[in-house]
């Protein structure tokens, strides 16, 4: 074992030893979670060599085109001073010669399910494809689709639809507080008040009067994003009623999130949930050391980030590698930071302030972060939403399946009047030999 991979693991190893006996439960339960990842690793290692696998990943770093698409650049101030980052992407803007080669068309932007495909699931009163939202807003400004992301993630984990709708239809897409390239929250660095899903549904609010203060809004949120959506609604329902044509919620959960298994035993489900946090919170006070064991322990850190992102085997390597960067570059204070407030969220009253729009709800039907019930919970609550499970995939749906995805939320904003009808958007490349368009 070399010198830094032996320092890391005792990292680690210091980090978690402070809180003894119930460190020790929340070892075997996060074991637990390891297991399935672990196994892959050990056959991994087998067949081949750890600096092969670091030259692998620094090639699909180097070659894939995962956060290329960079917009016009922007900041937003959060109520608390926190500087929030977003980029937009005009309807209609010139190709950028930096960006990557323009993906194929799709021939239909909601091409009818089969088996095997999509398990679409429409609730009454969807509409009928018209203008009518638009027509009720009223104004010159353009539509403009904000993308919310998720927990852990940042702005490109939307990258395959965003390339599929640029130029079509003004994009917004922003860094939450403490991920990407925005600031850390200064709230939660001073100490003042621990972090709430109200708070970002005020930062959400703070970047569309930065970024669209006018014009109708199309809002879209995956998991954590979706959450801040439901937040965002629930503060500022004249925003809701005045402006808002459509919403689309992806993989995502409007309370309950205490009873999710994780597909874990219930044994080990039981421990993680009675000792997690306080662990999270121990080991983000020792946030230099615990990096330098996340390092060390790449392998089984990418090995746990496939099983909880995505279901299928054969998922591009290139993608299973972006979400893992992603994931890795969340500071583990700033995981820590979070985690308490998942268990506080609950929006199922501010659903109603959705009411009468139309609402996309899709979700994978093996996502073990926030199930596929979640989903079912949230279109039930909103007559007029259109639920759709993706089969065979996990909580990085937009990743795993980006045509289906993209196809999906086209037919929204069509709906909204947010695209006219029979407008086509790009595709952008598969992630496993099996994914089919939408």
């Amino acid at each position: 074992m070399s010198e830094s991979r032996a320092t890391g693991l005792a990292a680690v190893v210091d980090a978690i030893g402070g809180l003894r006996r119930a460190t020790g439960i929340a070892g075997a339960a996060i074991g637990l979670v390891a297991a399935g990842a672990a196994a892959t690793v050990a056959v991994e290692r087998m067949t081949v060599g750890r600096d092969v696998r670091r030259q692998a990943r620094l090639a699909l770093d180097a070659a894939a085109p995962f956060g290329t698409l960079r917009g016009t650049p922007g900041r937003a101030v959060a109520d608390d001073g926190t500087e929030l980052y977003f980029e937009v992407d005009e309807a209609d803007a010139p190709a950028d010669p930096e960006a990557p080669e323009a993906p194929e068309a799709l021939e239909d932007p909601m091409p009818e399910a089969g088996p095997g495909d999509l398990i679409p699931r429409p609730r009454s009163g969807t509409g009928d494809g018209s203008s009518a939202g638009l027509a009720r807003r009223p104004g010159s400004a353009p539509v403009t689709v904000v993308f919310s992301h998720g927990y852990c993630l940042n702005q490109d984990s939307w990258h395959y639809q965003r390339a599929a709708l640029r130029g079509v239809v003004r994009t917004v897409h922003w860094d939450q507080r403490s991920h990407g390239r925005s600031g850390r929250g200064v709230a939660q660095l001073q100490g003042a008040e621990p972090l709430d899903i109200d708070q970002l549904g005020r930062d959400l609010k703070a970047v569309i009067d930065a970024a669209a203060p006018e014009g109708p809004l199309v809002l879209v949120g995956h998991s954590m994003g979706g959450m801040t959506v439901m937040a965002l609604a629930a503060q500022y329902p004249e925003l809701i009623r005045e402006r808002v044509v459509a919403t689309a919620f992806v993989g995502t959960s409007a309370g309950r999130l205490g009873e999710v298994d994780f597909g874990l035993p219930v044994a080990g489900v039981n421990a993680v949930r009675r000792v997690l946090p306080g662990v999270l919170k121990a080991l983000g006070r020792r946030a230099e050391l615990v990096e330098k064991g996340r390092r060390a322990t790449a392998d089984l850190f990418a090995g746990i980030v496939k099983r909880y992102s995505f279901a299928g085997r054969d998922v591009d390597p290139a993608v299973a590698r972006f979400a893992e960067r992603m994931i890795e570059s969340t500071p583990i204070d700033v995981v820590a930071e979070f985690y308490p407030a998942f268990t506080d969220h609950d929006k199922t009253e501010a659903l109603a302030r959705l009411r009468g729009l139309p609402v996309l709800v899709l979700a994978g039907t093996d996502d073990l972060i926030t199930p596929g019930s979640h989903s079912e919970a949230i279109a039930g609550l909103l007559p007029e939403a259109e639920l759709v499970l993706v089969p065979d995939a996990g909580h990085l749906v937009m990743l795993e399946h980006p045509d289906a995805v993209t196809g999906w939320l086209a037919a929204l904003l069509t709906r909204a009047g947010a695209l006219p009808a029979g407008t086509t958007v790009g595709g952008y490349g598969r992630t496993s030999s099996t994914a089919q368009p939408g």
